[in-house]
């Protein structure tokens, strides 16, 4: 205990306590007088005022003698989450490595270098970013590095890594220049607010063996018994559970950077599955965290964590190259439905489990709604 903490109050000193105050106020009379030089102030003994004036003061004493929040032993998840800082007893660890206490940025860009350097200058803001790391697909195309260092300086470094071929399962490699251990990926087209990364980051610290982000999704198994992929939203909702959801995708989570290594140890057949698809990189993530929490003892536990976001925005339209996401392909839905199935008979089971948990800044529902969402 530090020394500016008082020690526990024993119970029969507050009742002691108590008791005096009763007999200064009560036993003095009917009228009790406060005279000071020039002001005379009567306190009338009433049967209303006399209690209220005696559960305030004790109530102020006692709560100047309590030990601070550091000092009341472990705390539940829903404070946890909520909590911006780590805990006192726990700072020391914290604050010893760097891999703990700062993030890494991964963001693969292909054809939108004019919303890429808006983005940039956007997370420059971000407490604990350690660096942002650019993954540039326009294959054979100039990085805009010298730009960017011109309109410098800036606080947090920028690496490019130019990539031989435009492969959307670029973004998953294990690059050596990732020294922190929470690793944020973004789609190039997506601008969270700064309070929404702060705050998933130290949800993230509560849930580091998931995948913590804000945009959920889910498997269906259809009657014909084939899985269908598709938005939460459109979930049966449960009576008394709200909505569920089986994924949370990448473009927008925090995960482990071990996560990184684990999906390039993914069997072969995944890797040329993503890459004749240009697509369910993200599918495939969910399902190898699913399967490494299985092997890890953590049966049934689902792959990610859904944080609600206050702020989050589409760039898409904002880019001069006129370049859409491939998600705008009208073969877009089926191919991941093709994928969930694919990847499924590749691990002879279907390992992602469901969740209904939401986390948010302003409340924690036990349970997932999204006719609640901004």
């Amino acid at each position: 205990m530090s020394s500016n903490h008082f020690p526990p109050i024993p119970s029969h000193s507050i009742r002691e306590l108590q008791h005096s105050i009763y007999r200064l106020f009560i036993k003095s009379g009917k009228s009790v007088k406060c005279r000071v030089p020039g002001l005379s102030l009567g306190l009338r003994q009433t049967k209303l005022v006399w209690p209220i004036l005696l559960l305030l003061l004790v109530g102020a004493v006692l709560t100047a003698l309590l030990p601070s929040a550091e000092d009341r032993g472990p705390l539940g998840v829903v404070a946890a989450v909520r909590r911006a800082s780590p805990p006192q007893e726990n700072r020391a660890r914290v604050d010893g490595t760097e891999e703990e206490q700062r993030f890494t940025i991964i963001i693969q860009t292909y054809n939108r270098t004019d919303v890429l350097l808006k983005l940039l200058n956007h997370y420059q803001a971000l407490p604990h970013l350690h660096q942002i790391i650019i993954v540039w697909n326009n294959v054979g195309e100039q990085t805009p590095l010298k730009l960017w260092n011109s309109l410098g300086p800036h606080p947090v470094p920028v690496v490019f890594k130019e990539q031989a071929s435009n492969l959307m399962r670029n973004r998953l490699q294990p690059f050596p220049e990732i020294v922190t251990d929470a690793v944020l990926m973004l789609d190039d087209d997506t601008l969270l607010s700064v309070p929404d990364v702060s705050f998933a980051f130290s949800v993230w610290k509560q849930f580091s063996e998931q995948i913590v982000g804000f945009v959920p999704r889910k498997h269906v198994l259809t009657s014909g018994g084939v899985y269908s992929y598709g938005s939460f939203e459109l979930q049966d909702p449960e009576s008394a559970g709200g909505d569920r959801y089986s994924m949370v995708l990448i473009g927008a989570a925090f995960f482990h950077r071990r996560y990184l290594k684990l999906y390039q140890d993914l069997p072969q057949s995944v890797h040329v599955l993503v890459d004749e698809t240009q697509n369910c990189d993200d599918i495939a993530m969910n399902f190898a965290v699913a399967v490494h929490l299985k092997k890890t003892g953590s049966v049934n536990k689902p792959s990610g964590v859904f944080v609600k976001p206050v702020d989050l925005r589409n760039l898409e339209k904002e880019a001069s190259s006129g370049y859409q996401g491939m998600w705008h392909r009208p073969e877009h839905l089926l191919q991941r439905s093709y994928c969930l199935n694919r990847l499924t008979k590749i691990c002879g089971f279907m390992p992602l489990h469901f969740s209904n948990l939401m986390v948010s800044q302003f409340g924690f529902p036990t349970y997932a709604n999204h006719m609640s969402r901004g």
